[in-house]
């Protein structure tokens, strides 16, 4: 492995923080009293109010257009060709940066895998129907959702109830899925059912992938779920009510559906770990500026033992994060075996920031747990993040499967 982080990823990212500090700065600024409360940003169903997507299509678009948008998408789809490497550097470091909580910053300047851009997921599309889509996703004028969870069937995948049944030259799709994101405002929707009833309850598979416009009839979010004390959200309950699509929408082949979510959801697991690194680096950043400023009993926190020890333990909770990750993202990029890695990652990153949150907000007290810090912000996020994606408990489940498989190494 070379640890020297190549030119060109830092010359991007250079640029990509001038943007976010010039451009998307100046519209929060410009527009600080829509953005600054939740009751402003979200409508009475907890909806983002037009007024806030307009923003958020309007960066993406404008990050589309500079080329930071797709940069992290394969070249194959029209995207920039920067690898999980150049991927994992770059969330870290725009999240370090810019810390938590920031509407016109966080999946809008660079698209999460599974909803936005060039997701690798659309490798598995028809081309034909790719040709007729993709400008309007790589513009950023149009964005999508990955729904795979449902009610019942989180972890356990292949418990779905969603079904789609052939019908000619289409495929008829009932069900409801849960815990969408972006599912309130997507145009497009990749949703997986059911298609073989025997192959699912065997667990050989039986499951397929459709890529579905969010205006046919039948599609529809009755509803959004805010989580954590927030007001509003992005993740949705899609409804599926007879819906019609065309086999030529159909993402794979038939029966085939986890392989091809996997493309996603390990691309997806590898971003939300670097975005905690980053997140977390942040919040530590803040944690050592305050100790050294903030005075009791005569003298900076910084100069007492028990702060000095928080700070060091989530250090070293960072490093090992960052070296984790840094292996996993090499792993992938040579397109080595690395299922157990992924697991690792998202597991170890996912509980790492939440620890360094939570000391974070000890060392500053008081202050820690006010709004205007953004560290309950961001402690309020990390929470989250040990469950999506597959819970951190399925996580080791996977790697404890794969070392009583005789994968050991490491």
């Amino acid at each position: 492995m070379d640890f020297e982080v190549p030119s060109e990823w830092v010359e991007f990212g250079d640029a990509l923080i001038k943007f976010i500090d010039r451009e998307v700065a100046a519209l929060e600024h410009e527009h600080r009293a829509l953005l600054g409360s939740e009751r402003t940003i979200y409508d009475e169903n907890g909806r983002y109010t037009p007024a806030v997507l307009a923003l958020r299509r309007q960066v993406r678009m404008r990050s589309a257009e500079l080329g930071f948008y797709t940069a992290l998408s394969a070249e194959s789809l029209g995207g920039g060709g920067l690898g999980p490497q150049a991927s994992v550097y770059i969330q870290e470091r725009l999240n370090a940066h810019c810390g938590p909580e920031r509407h016109l910053v966080q999946t809008v300047v660079l698209p999460s895998p599974f909803t936005n851009g060039l997701s690798p997921l659309l490798r598995h599309m028809d081309p034909a129907l790719l040709d007729t889509v993709r400008d309007g996703l790589a513009s950023g004028d149009k964005t999508m959702c990955f729904g795979l969870s449902e009610p019942d069937a989180g972890s356990d995948v292949l418990g779905m109830r969603t079904r789609a049944v052939r019908d000619g030259d289409h495929w008829v799709l009932n069900g409801t899925k849960q815990w969408i994101t972006n599912a309130p405002y997507a145009d497009y929707a990749m949703i997986f059912a059911v298609t073989d009833e025997e192959k699912a309850r065997t667990r050989k598979g039986g499951i397929t992938g459709f890529f579905v416009p969010t205006d046919t009839p039948g599609f529809s979010v009755p509803s959004v779920i805010p989580i954590m004390g927030h007001l509003g959200a992005d993740l949705g309950i899609v409804s599926l009510d007879n819906v019609r699509v065309p086999d030529s929408h159909r993402l794979g082949p038939a029966d085939r559906g986890l392989n091809v979510a996997l493309d996603g959801v390990n691309a997806g697991r590898l971003s939300m770990a670097a975005t905690c690194l980053g997140l977390a680096q942040w919040a530590l950043a803040q944690a050592v500026e305050y100790a050294k400023v903030r005075k009791t009993f005569g003298q900076p926190i910084a100069e007492h033992q028990a702060v000095q020890m928080m700070l060091a333990e989530r250090a070293m909770d960072i490093y090992a994060a960052k070296s984790m990750i840094r292996h996993c993202a090499w792993l992938v990029d040579h397109n080595l075996p690395a299922t157990k890695e992924v697991s690792m990652v998202k597991a170890g990153a996912t509980e790492m920031v939440g620890r360094v949150y939570d000391r974070a907000i000890q060392i500053h007290g008081g202050m820690g747990l006010t709004n205007e810090l953004r560290l309950e912000a961001g402690y309020r996020w990390a929470r989250t993040m040990r469950i999506p994606d597959g819970t951190s408990e399925i996580q080791r489940r996977t790697i404890a499967r794969r070392l009583l498989d005789g994968d050991t190494a490491f």
